[in-house]
């Protein structure tokens, strides 16, 4: 029984030596725009100075739940300025943020055709199980055998860590639309993608505001992970205080994690809100279709 043995690891590493043989050029291609995108995230958060940051925040914070939020946010970064983690913190807002959009980019759409298909739903709920399963630092192995060491293989692991909610809660929240609405806008002669911008979506929007959440949560949790691998951030200080035990510098960093989580996480709840639609949008949703077909 001892002999017996199946290489599955000796198949998975032919696979990706014939897909990097083959496919390298496409990998490098990702690499570049991935790294131009980090670039320039990294310039708009570390270029201005920190009070300027400060103040689109707490904007935000004051948009989506009021003087408290925007008060609290300050206060928070604040006190990120003065343990002297401004800088790392920003780099890890800045990959946070470009992993978030292109995570939304894909679970959005990919989360609406699953919810409009079922073959789709049945081919996905299974990758999504496997993406939600998979230890975090088990993403980090592919990554760096396809785009060597750095900021780029720690941005694909994010997006891959942390679309899984975004596609669940977009079918779930198309799914969850009454039928009825939905029904009476086909009655008025209004076509499927009207449909969707104008009923669905509208409906759906508390359920993707929430998985908006989700992937902000995760692709910040991993984007501390990914420094393991090369990535810029409040993780390599984390990563350090683990090795050499420097518990003040761990807890510097680790305490601006928590603020920057907190503060993202009340942001995108506040705009979640917002997004639950009262009776009188619930009305004005049921008429879209009357005004898709006018």
């Amino acid at each position: 029984m001892n002999d017996f043995r199946i290489p599955i690891g000796s198949w998975v590493n032919d696979a990706i030596d014939f897909v990097i043989e083959h496919f390298g050029w496409l990998f490098d291609f990702i690499a570049v725009i991935f790294a131009s995108l980090y670039s320039g995230a990294e310039w708009v958060f570390t270029t201005p100075p920190f009070w300027v940051i400060i103040a689109a925040i707490a904007a935000l914070g004051w948009l989506a739940k009021g003087w408290k939020l925007a008060i609290g946010s300050v206060i928070g970064l604040l006190l990120v300025v003065s343990v002297g983690q401004w800088n790392n913190t920003m780099q890890t807002l800045a990959l946070t943020t470009v992993a978030v959009i292109i995570a939304i980019l894909i679970a959005v759409p990919l989360g609406i055709w699953a919810a409009r298909s079922q073959l789709v739903s049945t081919i996905v709920r299974p990758v999504l199980d496997f993406l939600q399963t998979m230890p975090a630092f088990v993403y980090l192995i592919p990554a760096i055998f396809l785009f060597g060491v750095g900021v780029v293989p720690g941005m694909v692991a994010t997006v891959l860590f942390a679309i899984a909610p975004g596609v669940r809660l977009t079918e779930l929240g198309i799914r969850g639309v009454d039928n009825e609405v939905v029904e009476a806008g086909h009655a008025f002669g209004a076509t499927p993608g009207r449909i969707l911008r104008q009923i669905q979506l509208p409906l759906a929007m508390p359920s993707i505001m929430a998985g908006v959440n989700q992937v902000i949560m995760l692709s910040l949790s991993m984007a501390v992970i990914a420094s393991m691998v090369g990535a810029p951030g409040l993780g390599k200080d984390i990563i350090q205080a683990l090795s050499r035990t420097a518990i003040a510098l761990g807890f510097e960093a680790g305490l601006a994690v928590v603020i920057i989580a907190m503060i993202l996480d009340r942001i995108t709840g506040g705009f979640g809100l917002r997004a639950r639609p009262t009776g009188s949008r619930r009305v004005r949703a049921g008429r879209g279709a009357e005004a898709a077909s006018a």
